[in-house]
């Protein structure tokens, strides 16, 4: 990266909704069950927003935790920047709902949709920031309500995805420590392998008839063999960027997509396993969420020490990847 300031976490967090759905309850709502969603994707229970919950309120339970690790105020934060696909409201955006909520009047707000690599693009929008002002404080969200955002008829989505969120606080740092590598791709090209429509609009005009709802909609099989790759290929250019390999990473947290796309990414680095931090198993797929949510847990549980190296990968709809390697 150019200059001497890095990115410097600061705080983390978290918040996920109280209701937890098995693998066992699915198995009542579609044809599938604990055996076939466990063995192809790793998941065994996902969380999933009641009154209260939206996404707006995750976002800013989680900004909360990330505030009080820091030890500042919601005025001190300068920017909230929030991945997200799955805001309650399409105007304003969720980050001026999470400035409403947390009393941030000192900051400006808007969300960045990338789908699952959310979290990453907006980490690597702060970096830039950062490299203007150092001293800037940013709360970096990615929060998801994706129960409300499938069909849930449709066994081969809804057992994926659940609702959560995580964040971060960060600023400008000179001593070394912080993002030393990042890079965001994407391919508009190949965007109805998994994508989402929007709500009916009013013109007909521009009405679009294959439109059959605002619920996701996957290629699974193609999405898959893209995933792998594309996270490789990122975690390569990030390592080969920072002249690190990948024995000098300490942690990769992976985006938790599904268990089948980390080991067979594991597979192709020729990683360790204990390398890798994975809770798909407890949150399912939160999309912009993913990646917060488990570098907060990782935080958390004393896996990241000072001077650490922790490698992020994401792959989303778009598509959209990418890799960013932090010095703890």
């Amino acid at each position: 990266m150019d200059g001497t300031t890095n990115t410097f976490v600061l705080g983390t967090g978290s918040c996920l909704p109280k209701r937890v759905l098995t693998n066992a309850e699915l198995e009542g709502m579609v044809d599938t069950s604990d055996e076939w969603i466990a063995t192809r994707t790793g998941i065994k229970t996902r969380r999933i927003s009641g009154p209260g919950e939206e996404t707006s309120h995750l976002a800013a339970g989680a900004a909360r935790q990330a505030l009080h690790m820091a030890g500042l105020t919601a005025g001190d934060i300068d920017i909230i920047l929030l991945g997200t696909v799955s805001s309650e409201m399409s105007m304003p955006s969720c980050a001026c709902l999470v400035q409403k909520e947390l009393g941030a009047v000192n900051a400006f707000a808007f969300d960045l949709n990338a789908a699952c690599s959310g979290f990453l693009y907006a980490l690597d929008m702060a970096d830039a920031y950062l490299k203007r002002d150092p001293a800037l404080k940013i709360m970096v969200i990615g929060a998801e309500t994706l129960s409300s955002r499938v069909n849930w008829q449709d066994r081969d989505t809804c057992v994926l995805f659940g609702d959560g969120a995580g964040a971060c606080l960060v600023t400008g740092s000179s001593n070394g420590s912080g993002m030393i590598a990042s890079k965001m791709f994407s391919d508009g090209r190949l965007f109805d392998l998994l994508c989402m429509d929007s709500a009916l609009g009013m013109n007909p005009e521009l009405s679009n008839y294959q439109n059959q709802g605002s619920f996701i909609r996957m290629i699974g099989r193609d999405v898959f063999r893209y995933a792998v790759r594309a996270m490789v290929s990122a975690v390569e250019h990030v390592l080969t960027q920072s002249g690190l390999t990948v024995d000098d990473v300490t942690l990769i947290i992976p985006h938790q997509a599904n268990i089948r796309i980390v080991k067979s990414m594991i597979e192709r680095l020729n990683v360790p396993a204990e390398k890798i931090y994975v809770n798909i198993d407890k949150y399912g797929n939160t999309s912009a969420a993913s990646i917060p949510l488990a570098l907060d847990e990782a935080n958390r549980e004393g896996r990241l020490q000072r001077g650490d190296l922790l490698l992020c990968c994401a792959f989303g709809s778009g598509f959209t990847w990418g890799a960013t390697i932090l010095r703890w």
